[in-house]
């Protein structure tokens, strides 16, 4: 079975030779960027390595997973976080750096509808169907089986780890995917923020952003019929 949106995303830490193998002192800095996905986690670990072992860890997001990979591919970090995995381009555009990717969990990517859309009766969305908003052949939600209402829809900044696992879910190749004039989101928290507060709003988010509260998470309608949810048992099982 073709790997559906809530199977395909992975979150690591990236570490490269740079990374000194003795061990780190109290005065030292350990720089990290890339994944607002991850940062949650590396944020939660940083405050607690400070306290018990008196470790600086200073941890930036500018520029999501692909953002961590150049910064540490230039040598500017001490480690990357990814909601992506490496692929060729990256190896070949640092060929000196040994990056070494650990997993540290597994996340999904929702698509992710304002209370209105919700409310109004779109409770999931098929590939195809998701394929036509993108592309811009559907444009309104009474297409889909909600009400008169514009598809206002905010696509994730190219490079993002949560765009890459959408358009290679959508297309089957992220290089695939159509050039298409959207309104960009960057961050998880700029994404939700976007889309909680504009009316018949649609976009991609870390399932762990999708609150039911501010957004709610869309169903994924697979081909065979059933319908996958953003829920830890689907992730995981890969329904």
């Amino acid at each position: 079975m073709k790997p559906n949106i809530y199977t395909t995303s992975r979150i690591s830490l990236l570490l490269a030779t740079l990374i000194p193998l003795s061990p780190l002192h109290a005065d030292e800095i350990v720089r990290v960027n890339g994944s607002t996905t991850v940062n949650p986690v590396v944020t939660e670990a940083a405050e607690i390595l400070k306290k018990e072992k008196g470790l600086i860890i200073q941890v930036d997001t500018q520029g999501g997973s692909s953002g961590g990979i150049t910064s540490l591919g230039n040598k500017r970090v001490d480690l990357a976080m990814s909601s992506r995995p490496l692929n060729e381009k990256d190896h070949k555009k640092y060929p000196n750096a040994d990056f070494k990717p650990i997993k540290i969990g597994v996340d999904a990517v929702a698509l992710v509808v304002s209370k209105d859309v919700w409310e109004g009766g779109v409770k999931s969305i098929s590939r195809k169907n998701m394929q036509a908003v993108y592309e811009k052949k559907m444009k309104n939600w009474k297409d889909l089986g909600g009400m008169k209402r514009r598809i206002v829809f905010f696509n994730k900044e190219r490079g993002r780890g949560t765009w890459e696992v959408f358009a290679n879910w959508l297309y089957g190749k992220a290089n695939k995917a159509p050039s298409v004039a959207h309104p960009e989101v960057g961050s998880n928290e700029e994404t939700r923020n976007k889309v909680s507060r504009s009316r018949g709003a649609l976009s991609q988010l870390s399932a762990s952003w999708a609150d039911s509260k501010k957004v709610f998470p869309l169903g994924i309608q697979l081909e065979n019929g059933t319908i996958a949810l953003p829920v830890a048992k689907d992730i995981v099982s890969g329904v």
